[in-house]
């Protein structure tokens, strides 16, 4: 889905009702063997999450200090984000994230992550917070994109390739 019709979206179904909505892509660099994971995540949704869970204070667009809120928001998708490869656990590490409009995009990487055949995805990022929250996950590999849609509570996805 295009960035303009996405935020068109957002925007539309916002007047009618509150719309809760994170979106995870999952990229496969073969040249790298590398897994590079982005979410883009209402930024407020995520600010409000990560106070309610470490009860700490924080502003996630204007950060007072930076390395702590890195380490509140990767601790956050460390809890609510899993990834596995043919049934092997892939160990994430938190890269950052930037503040583009209302969304915070948040980034994470694995190495030394040969191509695969399976993946599955746990996402449950925002679940606590809406009963209504959707994850859109998109994995991609090899040029081949295969998504999904997951509405709270449903957190797990299979993807094969």
């Amino acid at each position: 889905m295009g960035v303009l019709l996405f935020k068109w979206l957002v925007t539309a179904l916002t007047v009618l009702h509150p719309f809760y909505v994170s979106v995870t892509e999952i990229t496969h660099d073969k040249s790298k063997n590398e897994l590079q994971v982005s979410c883009r995540i209402f930024a407020d949704d995520l600010e409000n999450a990560i106070k309610k869970q470490y009860k700490a204070p924080m502003d996630i667009v204007h950060p007072a200090n930076r390395a702590i809120t890195d380490s509140l928001i990767a601790g956050y998708l460390a809890k609510h984000l899993f990834v596995t490869t043919d049934g092997k656990p892939v160990r994430l590490q938190y890269l950052g994230y930037k503040i583009e409009e209302e969304a915070a995009w948040c980034f994470l990487a694995a190495e030394k992550i040969p191509a695969f055949k399976r993946a599955h995805v746990r996402n449950n990022i925002l679940y606590d917070e809406h009963p209504n929250q959707i994850n859109m996950i998109h994995v991609i590999q090899n040029a081949v994109r295969k998504s999904t849609k997951l509405d709270n509570p449903k957190a797990d996805a299979d993807f094969a390739f």
